[in-house]
């Protein structure tokens, strides 16, 4: 979830229906976080590549589902997981009767019972990307992909944040079952993008 994310769709050009309509609830709920246009059309490139299941943690008001929904394959499970009941019951009502999809209360723990995944998108939903990182090797199919968003970019090496080690950024690159990039989509964000080795 990016801070003032959904302000970015005021000039974003045509969008997919599905993001549209998401972004539309984000402003009617006053939803600030939504995920960025820049990192929305990653994910919807990755969706299509995706042939089983696509997990994501932090549902928000949906935007980043959307992306996802836009470029998933037919028959491609999507199941995203929420902390707070009322963006769940909204995000639900929005995109009921949308097949193969789930939308899960619950912190980000609640994905092991769904997965593994082909795809695993790590926003919100707690601490899933940080001081309590998923395990790929539990979340992931071989060859499975990694996203972890939101991060301002790489400038040097080791990485820092307020002047500490980035051992958030440090423990993806440093994992052994992944092999993993940074991917710079707008001059103030960053993805980390890792594959799971076979």
């Amino acid at each position: 979830m990016s801070v003032r994310g959904t302000d970015g769709y005021a000039d974003a050009g045509p969008l997919p229906e599905p993001v549209a309509r998401a972004v539309a609830l984000a402003r009617r709920a006053g939803f600030e976080q939504s995920c960025r246009p820049e990192q929305g059309r990653l994910l919807q490139a990755l969706a299509a590549g995706a042939p089983g299941s696509v997990g994501e943690t932090g549902t928000g008001c949906g935007v980043g589902l959307a992306w996802l929904l836009a470029g998933r394959r037919p028959g491609v499970r999507v199941v995203s997981v929420e902390r707070e009941a009322r963006l769940v019951a909204l995000v639900r009502e929005l995109f009921a009767g949308v097949p193969d999809l789930e939308i899960v209360h619950g912190d980000w723990t609640r994905l092991h019972a769904h997965g593994p995944f082909d795809l695993l998108v790590l926003d919100g939903g707690g601490n899933a990307k940080r001081s309590d990182p998923a395990d790929p090797d539990l979340l992931l199919t071989p060859v499975g992909t990694l996203v972890v968003d939101d991060l301002t970019p790489l400038t040097a090496w080791p990485p820092t944040h307020a002047g500490r080690p980035d051992t958030a950024r440090t423990h993806w690159f440093d994992h052994p079952s992944l092999l993993t990039t940074e991917v710079r989509l707008a001059p103030d964000l960053a993805t980390l993008l890792a594959t799971r080795r076979p």
